[in-house]
């Protein structure tokens, strides 16, 4: 799935008319150099979207494995998880006090590989009605369970990362607006639309402040740009497509879609990133990912990402802590797709 900078260019602006509203673009030709090894010095933030399954447990356990390995075998000490959503699958019987708190996430992720904290956002799963509303549940248990690394201070947050000397700004999305999925009578599919309001309002706010930081990333579940099975999202590309480039958002990141995915418009400031391969079923493409890319992986998995700051190395790995795909960002917007390690 190479292409030349020319075919690079022509299909990422065949696919979004968006994508034409500015002329130039700072990609690097894809594979322009070789992807470093993870530097243990720098700051690492490991992520995974679409985990928590009910019916695929072998899978989610195959991926914390990998990730666990990875750790140990590029002696990388990761300062926090990002999770992306659709964190439980199925029921939570008991609630708070869930036996799958234990199972599926706090010794699934022990706090010998992972002891920062696990930062989590809403997926649409997560708004199932099962017994409780698992929303009401996951922002319970970050509140009151004891000793844990589990964090949602609430449905959408903003944090600095690290503490000291930040190289990002993380802003946490609840991308289940109304109408991208089905309603129930109003309950339990979506947030309202008064919360919907009371967050853009929140997000625009956030935007607006004067960046003090060298990189600032949205993370959400739902994308606004996938080649997988869910597609496009019109209404987020409606309300957020136009924030990301006027405040020159660097990364968008999500899962969602069960695969791992990076896409790029030729004059967009934003890179778009998907690692749903955190345990649930695979699912095919909508659109191949070698027409619309730069990379597309149909694959179980997980995301680094390396924070320095005057660039960022987001790598695609798979369950066998493979390294995948790999690209450089640095604070002016340059993109540099990188060739995997071997």
């Amino acid at each position: 799935m190479l292409l030349n900078r020319r075919q690079f260019l022509r299909q990422t602006v065949g696919f979004s008319a968006l994508a034409a509203l500015s002329p130039g673009s700072l990609f690097a030709q894809p594979e322009s150099a070789n992807s470093p090894p993870p530097d243990p010095t720098a700051e690492h933030m490991l992520m995974i979207g679409d985990w928590g399954t009910d019916k695929y447990l072998g899978q989610q356990i195959a991926v914390a494995g990998g990730m666990k390995n990875f750790v140990d075998n590029r002696k990388i000490k990761p300062g926090a998880l990002f999770l992306l959503g659709d964190n439980w699958y199925g029921h939570l019987v008991a609630g708070v006090n869930s036996t799958r708190w234990q199972t599926q996430f706090e010794q699934m992720y022990p706090t010998s590989h992972f002891p920062g904290k696990a930062y989590a956002v809403l997926g649409n799963h997560d708004y199932e009605l099962k017994v409780a509303l698992k929303v009401d549940v996951e922002l319970a248990y970050a509140a009151h369970a004891t000793g844990t690394r589990w964090t949602m201070p609430a449905e959408w947050y903003t944090f600095q990362y690290p503490e000291q000397n930040p190289i990002v700004t993380f802003i946490c999305l609840d991308t289940n607006l109304p109408g991208t999925k089905g309603d129930f009578f109003g309950i339990g599919l979506t947030m309202s639309k008064a919360h919907r309001d009371q967050q853009d309002a929140w997000l625009r706010a956030e935007l607006a402040k004067p960046r003090s930081t060298p990189f600032v990333i949205m993370v959400g579940h739902h994308p606004l740009y996938t080649n997988g099975i869910h597609k496009d999202n019109p209404i987020l590309i409606k309300d957020w497509d136009a924030l990301l480039r006027q405040h020159k958002v660097d990364f968008y990141i999500t899962g969602h879609d069960h695969d791992l995915q990076h896409i790029e418009f030729a004059g967009h400031p934003t890179s778009f990133v998907i690692s749903g391969g955190g345990g649930a079923e695979l699912v095919d493409w909508t659109t191949p990912p070698e027409r619309r890319g730069p990379y597309g992986g149909k694959v179980l998995g997980f995301t680094d990402l390396e924070m320095k700051p005057d660039a960022i190395i987001l790598r695609h790995f798979d369950q066998n802590n493979k390294e995948l795909h790999a690209f450089r960002k640095t604070p002016d917007g340059r993109v540099e797709i990188l060739k995997p390690m071997g």
